[in-house]
């Protein structure tokens, strides 16, 4: 049986559900806006994408860790 998804991956699906985009296109989002604060980043998703707080938040720690 295959491990369960940890950490801000197991957002994901609700997150492309939710908010009708893919990870990857949420990824060029937050580079394109060129934020450099990890709260912000999360602000700016909830304002700009009405997204909540835990989903904007695995957002930006997985856009984070890919840097």
């Amino acid at each position: 049986m295959a491990e369960p998804v940890k950490g801000p991956a197991s957002y994901f699906p609700s997150i492309e559900k939710n908010y009708g985009k893919k990870i990857d296109e949420w990824m060029k989002i937050l580079k394109k806006a060129k934020i450099e604060k990890h709260m912000e980043m999360v602000t700016f998703l909830k304002d700009e994408y009405g997204m909540g707080h835990g989903h904007a938040n695995a957002l930006v720690g997985h856009f984070r860790s890919q840097k």
